[in-house]
């Protein structure tokens, strides 16, 4: 079992205090007792609707190596059977565990935000990056106040590549996260109608996704959307930050990362585009022109940390959308009678589903009916 982290690393990363014998190290972290894998630290944060001091049990069943308790929790747990970690807060915790691992690692780091496509970036990003080197990604979206310094904690110290996903609901909330990953390259999707129900409009929006621009490495890179009208906006305030390196993707003929041509198809689109001078062709394996406008990014952020082109370009014909993100299923229509034609006629066939469940918004929604 490889270690992610020895036992002496994560108390002294925690501030914890331990209790009984710990073992060597820890091989994963996790936060959910369903799906804990043996050797996992578990830390029982407490959440709006659970607590997961509820959920010790279940963890030592599923194999828990470690449990990272609060202090003021531990006299309701009862004896317990496996080593403890007492720390004064469990996210807190988990935060500190997470600024220590970015401080351990020597991977170059990419973080997405935007209202529409950061997962679909991330996911293209790790595949791509997977072509040339070690990479770690958020898992699903995890772009929240735990689950970003849940991905920093579970981030390997020998990791070529890390990509991250930052969301945020209100303004003020991608500061503190981005201010733990501390990115080389911050990439903004793209402005559009979500979270309005916490913002006036869409330039409050855009300031808000702006706050990425403030973890940024020194000589790190802001990659933005030009098509995006928002953009000599989100530029400003990238130069406000003190970001030197502002670099536009899109169509438009001012773009670093520019699209020169694109054929889109029904299960594939092929591009040619032009990359900090550069010029290449790719087949992108998932359709539409969202995901070509994405890839764009990809292919900028991926040159930005010094991937091998070529390598990243082969690596897209391979790229497939997500589960709940525009994955394409066909049905067959059983067929049957129709009512109104003559005899009764039977008529069946393909139906194509586009499942875009997972929590969609008008411009991620609008870019699956253009498929």
């Amino acid at each position: 079992m490889s270690l992610l982290w020895i036992s002496e690393a994560l108390v002294a990363a925690t501030d914890g205090r331990p209790l009984g014998p710990m073992p060597e190290g820890i091989s994963g972290i996790s936060i959910d007792s369903r799906s804990l894998q043996p050797g996992d630290a578990f830390f029982a944060i407490k959440g709006e609707t659970m607590d997961g001091h509820d959920f010790v049990t279940a963890a030592i069943k599923a194999g828990a190596g470690v449990l990272v308790v609060a202090e003021g929790k531990l006299p309701s747990l009862g004896r317990l059977t496996a080593p403890i970690i007492v720390v004064e807060d469990v996210l807190v915790a988990l935060e500190k565990l997470g600024v220590a691992s970015r401080a351990r690692s020597q991977a170059k780091i990419i973080a997405v935000t935007g209202s529409a496509g950061k997962t679909t970036t991330k996911e293209a990003l790790r595949h791509v990056l997977s072509a040339v080197g070690k990479v770690h990604a958020s898992a699903q979206s995890f772009n929240n106040h735990w689950g970003v310094p849940l991905t920093l904690a579970r981030m390997p110290d020998d990791c070529d590549y890390a990509v991250f996903e930052i969301g945020m609901n209100h303004p003020d909330e991608i500061r503190p996260l981005v201010k733990m990953v501390r990115p080389h390259v911050a990439i903004v999707t793209m402005i559009a109608a979500a979270h309005l129900g916490f913002f006036r409009n869409l330039d409050e929006i855009a300031r808000a996704k702006a706050e990425i621009f403030e973890g940024l490495e020194p000589e790190g890179a802001a990659v933005l959307n030009r098509d995006d009208a928002r953009f000599k906006l989100l530029d400003k305030m990238a130069q406000a930050a003190g970001v030197e390196h502002v670099y536009g993707f899109g169509e438009n003929a001012r773009s670093t990362f520019k699209l020169v041509k694109c054929e889109l198809h029904a299960d594939h689109s092929d591009i040619a585009a032009r990359i900090s001078g550069h010029d290449m062709i790719a087949r992108i394996g998932a359709p539409g022109r969202h995901m070509v406008q994405n890839v764009l990014a990809v292919l900028g952020a991926a040159h930005l940390v010094g991937a091998d082109l070529d390598k990243v370009a082969l690596a897209l014909a391979d790229l497939s959308a997500e589960r709940g993100r525009g994955k394409r299923h066909v049905l067959r229509h059983p067929g049957g009678p129709t009512s109104g034609q003559p005899g009764g006629a039977t008529h069946g066939g393909p139906i194509t589903l586009i499942d875009e469940s997972y929590n969609a918004n008008p411009a991620s929604m609008a870019a699956a009916m253009a498929l």
